[in-house]
């Protein structure tokens, strides 16, 4: 089952459309929809991301502000599409032909603010915006399965690159995946 976990940072907010819970069945299509106020969403690249149970973050892919272009991870290639109204400050995840592996985590991300899909009663990602960790604004991070370091999925202004980051609690230091 998917619940929703709404946060934002200095007022910016994603919203899940809609934040009950979801169960499906193998084959069927799972649709979600964030919707996003207090910035500029028409400006924004949007991204989607995963994190299945007792696993690492997944990319799933992009958008760019004008829904120009869509990148997808190849894993998804054929059963992903990723939309957006920006009219309206929408932006949606359609994934179908479902395996028991898509049960998982569900974020949508944009520069500044995150937005969280998760299991009601566990929610193990929280989000830093801390210039000090990294070089850039980290936007989303979580604990590492060897729960003494946290990963980050770090964008560039434009969009153009997508970094998985691991940083150690205890030096700060940093290195890329």
């Amino acid at each position: 089952s998917l619940w929703t976990v709404l946060s934002g940072l200095n007022g910016q907010v994603m919203e899940s459309i809609p934040s009950t819970s979801m169960v499906k069945k193998p084959q069927e299509v799972l649709s979600l929809s964030c919707k996003g106020s207090g910035f500029r969403f028409d400006k924004a690249g949007m991204h989607w991301i995963r994190q299945p149970v007792g696993k690492t973050l997944e990319w799933i892919g992009a958008i760019w502000f004008d829904a120009s272009k869509t990148v997808y991870a190849d894993s998804f290639q054929g059963r992903v599409e990723i939309t957006r109204d920006n009219n309206n400050s929408f932006v949606y995840l359609k994934l179908s032909d479902l395996k028991p592996e898509d049960s998982a985590l569900y974020y949508c991300a944009a520069s500044q603010w995150f937005m969280l899909v998760a299991q009601r009663s566990v929610t193990p990602f929280v989000a830093h915006s801390n210039q000090d960790l990294f070089s850039q604004t980290v936007h989303l991070c979580g604990s590492s399965p060897e729960q003494n370091s946290i990963q980050c999925y770090l964008y560039s202004p434009v969009f153009t690159t997508i970094a998985i980051r691991w940083a150690s609690t205890q030096t700060r230091k940093h290195w890329s995946s």
